[in-house]
């Protein structure tokens, strides 16, 4: 297979197509703790504030539970327990981030939403490897303003195929019990 001219030598080539994608987009801030992160805002279907959901017995701990949105069951997930954060107690600006994960609308728990965020290609570096291949793969690139940074998030990777797989399933059920 020949190499791409473009592509640096040895890197991972989906990770760097994928910060290459994303470079120059616009990304809905939200924030967890001080921490600042991004989807990507096309990914992005509405902003609600945070209304009562309706806990799952033995679904996945990272699953906060569903929501009747308009007549659609919305599952959704706790950003906190997913990326291992310590618990909060909701505040009057926690929010619902619904998106799309695996062509299921999901909602995602965030502790408040900070502002759409446009980057320059010079403003984004490529995600950061750690120990392991895909520890990092959910992460689009990160984002440098102000001495600060933005973790871009890709929101279809933030959970893993057989997570998705496991929501899919949760979902469906729930629809079928109730006709949605």
């Amino acid at each position: 297979m020949q190499q791409d001219p473009d592509q640096p030598e040895g890197k991972d080539e989906k990770r760097t197509f994928s910060a290459q994608k994303s470079l120059g987009q616009k990304y809905l801030g939200f924030r967890l703790d001080d921490e600042i992160f991004g989807f990507e805002l096309l990914s992005v279907r509405e902003i609600i504030r945070m209304t009562d959901i309706t806990h799952i017995p033995r679904s996945p701990a990272f699953i906060r539970g569903i929501i009747n949105l308009r007549g659609k069951i919305i599952p959704v997930v706790d950003l906190r327990k997913k990326f291992c954060l310590p618990a909060r107690d909701d505040t009057d600006v926690t929010c619902i981030i619904v998106v799309d994960i695996g062509n299921i609308e999901t909602g995602v728990v965030v502790d408040r939403v900070a502002q759409v965020l446009s980057f320059e290609s010079n403003d984004i570096e490529e995600s950061p490897c750690f120990s392991g291949k895909h520890e990092t793969d959910y992460i689009l690139g990160i984002g440098k303003r102000d001495n600060k940074v933005v973790v871009l998030l890709d929101v279809a990777k933030i959970m893993a195929a057989d997570e998705i797989d496991e929501l899919v399933n949760h979902v469906k059920g729930m629809q079928s019990k109730t006709g949605t």
